[in-house]
């Protein structure tokens, strides 16, 4: 498994970052369809995320400090890009002030 150790942290990091960005995009959104668009994409990713937590570190044991502050700035940089992007597609009112505080909160939540 140490092998893959990587890829299924990428892929776990992938997918905390999908989420934050759609959690963000859920705040801003007045369109009804599009906000349980949003929030169903959250969820999803949150759940793919939390299974390759698990597989990653068994659940009940920490990520070394290391690996956490690796993830965490990886996480925050795809977000900002992420929604960087969408900006310059035209979305408006978008906090990038609260990237990180939303990362720490969703990593604490899927027990990294």
């Amino acid at each position: 498994m140490v092998q893959n150790k990587s890829k299924l942290v990428n892929i776990f990091i992938s997918n905390v970052a999908n989420a934050v960005v759609h959690h963000i995009l859920e705040e801003i959104i007045t369109d009804e369809n599009l906000r349980n668009y949003y929030d169903k994409e959250l969820n999803n990713s949150i759940m793919v995320a939390r299974k390759y937590r698990e597989k990653i570190n068994p659940i009940d044991k920490p990520l070394p400090l290391k690996d956490l502050n690796d993830i965490k700035v990886k996480i925050i940089k795809k977000v900002n890009i992420e929604l960087n992007l969408r900006i310059k597609k035209g979305y408006t009112n978008l906090d990038l002030k609260n990237v990180e505080m939303k990362t720490k909160i969703l990593l604490k939540k899927l027990n990294v």
